[in-house]
């Protein structure tokens, strides 16, 4: 990768993706499991990166998210909601972020499509 700008488009990203495997195929809540990815920047350690993740609907109990990560919703659908209940959903266009730690139900309810900026 490059030391240059990278512009974060999602179209031109799409090109370059590659299957993923961060959800459990047991967590998909449709038979379409499809989970793409394409890392536009990595650090040499990999404590930084930035890149586009799509993945079908799922729904997942993260008991401690495992980065801070900002995210910006390019189509699709996401909402979170705390240990108390509180949710909110994310659609195209929202920007938000999850500190490293936090505890999360994460369900996509519509295809994801995301920009985002994962940092340990």
């Amino acid at each position: 990768m490059s030391n240059t700008f990278i512009r974060l488009d999602s179209e031109g990203a799409a090109a370059g993706f590659v299957p993923s495997h961060m959800t459990a195929k047991e967590d998909f809540t449709t038979d379409d499991k499809t989970e793409l990815i394409n890392n536009l920047f990595a650090t040499e350690d990999e404590k930084l990166l930035c890149g586009v993740w799509e993945c079908a609907p799922c729904r997942e109990q993260i008991d401690a998210y495992p980065v801070h990560e900002m995210m910006s919703v390019i189509s699709g659908s996401v909402t979170l909601t705390d240990p108390d209940g509180n949710s909110d959903t994310f659609t195209a266009g929202d920007v938000f972020f999850i500190p490293k730690g936090t505890p999360v139900v994460w369900e996509i309810t519509e295809r994801l499509r995301k920009f985002y900026m994962i940092a340990e």
